[in-house]
């Protein structure tokens, strides 16, 4: 997968790279929608967040609608990114994984205000355009397959009466009201906060597996 950034990338002068280039103007346009909304983001907005000519937006997207596509191609690999990383990171136990890649979803490089208001916007698209229902069905897609994955291993290791993929649908639509939560700024809620919502959802859910301080080690 190509690496991702969430910060403005580096410019190296006038040999910078095409793909330095792109970075640069993607980053651009997350902070432009960020700031001003899907609909009111222009070429020229965006050429001017990255300090470039109108000219080098054109030369390497053409048209407001190929930029906005990558955009969101390009937050939604960085989000997955994040989570198969943390999901790896967890290794062979379930309970041990779904615990990272909860913690995951809400570390502050992919859970804050400005990334949640750009993905918010694109995401807003995708009923009335094809090519953004296609990257953000294959997004949720993978990590919904994931967490049913999870929730299956769980549901059969501790023996209790529930649907894993209910649960993982459940799991998937709570991760995605808490990042709107945060974003609105609702009931002072906080990263911290809706990562607490979580890890209570997983507690409730899997008593044998899970404490609010973490997973339990079972056999002990």
């Amino acid at each position: 997968m190509a690496q991702v950034r969430t910060e403005p990338a580096k410019s190296s002068g006038r040999k910078a790279s095409k793909e330095v280039r792109r970075a640069q103007l993607i980053e651009a346009t997350i902070d432009s929608i960020a700031k001003r909304g899907y609909a009111s983001t222009t070429m020229a907005d965006v050429a001017d967040g990255a300090g470039l000519s109108r000219g080098i937006v054109n030369f390497h997207f053409e048209s407001k609608e190929n930029l906005l596509a990558e955009t969101l191609m390009y937050m939604a690999a960085f989000y997955r990114q994040n989570w198969e990383t943390a999901l790896a990171k967890g290794g062979a136990d379930p309970a041990k994984a779904l615990w990272k890649v909860v913690r995951a979803d809400f570390d502050r490089k992919v859970c804050n205000r400005r990334i949640i208001a750009a993905w918010s916007g694109l995401r807003a698209e995708a009923r009335s355009r094809p090519a953004y229902q296609r990257i953000c069905g294959e997004h949720d897609d993978a990590f919904r397959t994931v967490l049913t994955d999870l929730f299956t291993s769980l549901v059969k290791d501790g023996k209790y009466s529930a649907n894993a993929e209910k649960l993982a649908l459940v799991m998937e639509s709570l991760l995605e009201g808490m990042w709107l939560q945060i974003l609105m700024g609702r009931e002072n809620m906080t990263r911290q906060r809706a990562h607490a919502c979580a890890i209570e959802f997983l507690v409730t859910m899997f008593p044998k597996h899970f404490t609010s301080d973490g997973p339990i080690v079972m056999g002990k």
